[in-house]
């Protein structure tokens, strides 16, 4: 049984390691505050994970089905980053028979492309998968014997099928997912018209 002083014991452990956890949280989160307006070395540490990565599997021989699912995980990153946030084909408000579009002329209200995915989440995410796959290669476990030309064309077909839909969805709904600026309309002068 616990007297009164283990119980104040274990209590100041708990507290001791939840306020260890607080600190690290928010040394980890000052981290990528600082990483968030680097958008380039970011993408670009993220390229050389995954090169090391690729290396790895290509050196070993092995640790295929790992590649496959981080692929996969990948890729539906890539089409959460393409989709927008409010998906025009759930959002009829019957306005016509092909569904709501986005502004496609001068005279509509601009609005700017606002992702399901935004670009920091997207680079975070590949990273720490990236990260995860990478030290999944050192567990002997996830090295499952498989023929890997298969899983490469199936994953092929697996890309082309997915972004021919997403490509679709941005001709039916007429979107880019890329918005540089709110676009600049020439102002008519009242000189000209006679005013």
């Amino acid at each position: 049984m616990m007297d009164g002083n283990d119980i104040i014991a274990s209590e100041s452990r708990r507290g001791g390691l939840s306020q260890g956890w607080i600190r690290i949280s928010q040394i980890y989160q000052g981290l990528l505050d600082k990483w968030t307006p680097h958008i380039k070395s970011r993408w670009a540490g993220s390229i050389l994970l995954i090169a090391i990565f690729i290396l790895r599997i290509f050196l070993k021989q092995g640790w295929y089905i790992i590649t496959y699912a981080l692929g996969i995980y990948h890729l539906n990153l890539f089409i959460a980053f393409l989709t927008p946030k409010i998906d025009p084909a759930m959002d009829f408000d019957g306005e016509d028979d092909n569904g709501p579009a986005l502004p496609t002329r001068a005279t509509e209200e601009f609005r700017p492309f606002i992702r399901r995915l935004p670009e920091f989440k997207f680079w975070l995410s590949v990273t720490k998968s990236t990260i995860v796959g990478f030290f999944c290669t050192f567990i002997d476990a996830f090295n499952v014997p498989v023929f890997w030309p298969i899983l490469v064309m199936y994953f092929i077909t697996l890309f082309c099928i997915t972004m021919k839909r997403q490509i679709k969805h941005m001709i039916k709904y007429r979107y880019l997912p890329f918005t540089h600026n709110k676009p600049k309309y020439r102002t008519v002068d009242s000189t000209m018209t006679g005013n």
